[in-house]
């Protein structure tokens, strides 16, 4: 896939999207902020299969602002899959909010979990401060039967280091998007994916993607270094993370 030596390349160049499960998105339309029409999410799922995206996974979000419900996904889902006639495989899941609800969403085990044996729960905080009852809420998760995988930690202003340290003691598994190595969200969240793949505490990557345009412009964003590409790669390529 790639074929560079020292040089640098974007990301469409490296050919990261070929065979790729893609573990997030926002492409069901019109359930969040993500794509709103039938035909923009036709026009995503064309993109992602002309760069050779293998599988992609819906995660819309759950959360105050949009308390989607499972079923009401799922029709919308099915919706999507009989418009759909390409190679690009879909899967459904949800992106949780950890919010004063979401205590209540696991309790009725009424949740579209992710992963190909459906037993984790794709979960995100404010960017800029922990919930309170954070971890006992990861707790929570485990005890139910779900192993928590965080969405683009890189972008957590309130983390540091020791942070991530201690939920990935915790067993806590982590969603890396793929655009924050060439400054999608900005340096801080570039360098904090850089540490985080050089620690091993990216277990799966995805788009985050919202909009096409955004999408096609990062990925077509210079420069990514052959260094960083690399550790993506070996994320990309194992299949048996979650």
């Amino acid at each position: 896939m790639w074929l560079f030596k020292d040089k640098v390349a974007s990301l469409e160049e490296s050919g990261i999207m070929s065979g790729l499960t893609d573990w997030h998105s926002h492409v069901l339309p019109g359930v969040d902020d993500g794509i709103q029409t039938l035909e923009d999410s036709l026009d995503v799922l064309r993109h992602f299969e002309a760069k050779g995206v293998d599988t992609l996974w819906l995660t819309p979000h759950t959360m105050e602002d949009y308390p989607n419900q499972p079923e009401d996904l799922k029709r919308r889902f099915e919706e999507l899959k009989k418009a759909w006639d390409g190679n690009v495989k879909l899967r459904l899941a949800s992106e949780y909010m950890l919010d004063s609800l979401f205590e209540e969403r696991l309790a009725s085990r009424d949740l579209l979990p992710i992963g190909e044996n459906e037993d984790h729960l794709l979960v995100e905080t404010s960017y800029f401060s922990a919930p309170m009852g954070f971890e006992e809420m990861l707790d929570s998760i485990k005890s139910a039967g779900y192993f928590p995988l965080l969405a683009h930690p890189e972008r957590y202003k309130y983390m540091e280091e020791a942070d991530y340290k201690r939920l990935r003691d915790k067993g806590v598994k982590m969603q890396l998007n793929y655009v924050s190595l060439v400054g999608g969200y900005g340096e801080t969240a570039q360098k904090k994916s850089i540490w985080l793949l050089k620690n091993g505490f990216v277990d799966v990557i995805g788009s985050d993607v919202h909009r096409l345009k955004s999408n096609q412009s990062l990925i077509a964003q210079k420069p990514l270094k052959k260094e960083h590409l690399e550790m993506l790669l070996e994320v990309a390529n194992n299949k048996n993370k979650i």
